[in-house]
């Protein structure tokens, strides 16, 4: 496994208290770096932290929907640290149904979370990396938000949103050390995919020429590159991790 430089780097990972956000604070820890997690859930918090068991952890009780909890959190954060990496994490995939079906709550929720969650952490977070002329931030979409999901309309275009904000954010942000890019992975064998019906699952997984879910350790690979100093042109970019079902 390739080893990453993330000494001296302070990272934000939002839904970071479980599946792909608790692997990459692991990844991360391992590199070298000081990591945060943030969550809306305190009982998987503490449960992540007696996990990872490391005096470079720390955590906040977050709800990135909520523009005033991510800024007063962001405020207090600055006050003694610099935030290098923001890996914006945090999403729920919501019920299956037809789009003239859908609850309007629950659709209002998952684009509340999925993309407004994504600008909120951007919004507060990317001053402090202007400042210091370095960020790295890596927007965890889907291949929802490039091909689209039948029955899952709310969280195709939340993410569809969360790809277009990288590309704009990236391109405002071109002439600094700051890279913005967005991942757009496949089904992965997390706990979102028990949010989901039985028969959304498996037309989902029907669907990846690879003929299986994207292992977690997979996923994390990627994020840590894009995340390193390595990681040094690509921006405003998209990169695919789906097992060939979208090949642009």
């Amino acid at each position: 496994m390739h080893e990453f430089d993330l000494k001296k780097r302070t990272a934000i990972i939002t839904g970071g208290a479980q599946g792909f956000g608790l692997d990459i604070a692991k990844r991360f820890l391992d590199s070298g770096a000081k990591v945060i997690i943030w969550d809306i859930d305190n009982d998987e918090l503490s449960k992540a932290s007696n996990e990872l068991n490391n005096s470079n952890l720390s955590f906040n009780v977050v709800d990135v929907s909520d523009f005033k909890s991510v800024k007063d959190t962001v405020d207090e954060i600055v006050k003694s640290t610099n935030i290098d990496i923001l890996i914006n994490n945090a999403g729920i995939t919501g019920s299956t149904s037809t789009l003239w079906d859908y609850n309007i709550e629950e659709w209002n929720k998952i684009v509340q979370i999925n993309l407004m969650g994504t600008f909120n952490c951007c919004k507060f977070i990317v001053p402090n990396m202007i400042k210091n002329n370095y960020g790295r931030i890596v927007n965890v979409a889907s291949v929802a938000g490039k091909d689209g999901n039948a029955n899952a309309s709310a969280y195709s275009s939340a993410k569809a949103g969360a790809i277009g904000l990288t590309k704009s954010l990236g391109k405002e942000l071109a002439d600094k050390n700051i890279a913005v890019n967005a991942v757009t992975p496949a089904g992965a064998k997390t706990r979102i995919l028990d949010q989901m019906s039985k028969e959304h699952v498996a037309r989902m997984l029907s669907k990846v020429p690879r003929g299986k879910f994207l292992e977690v350790e997979e996923f994390t690979s990627l994020i840590c590159w894009l995340s390193s100093e390595e990681n040094s042109f690509s921006t405003a970019a998209v990169f695919d991790i789906s097992g060939g079902r979208s090949t642009y």
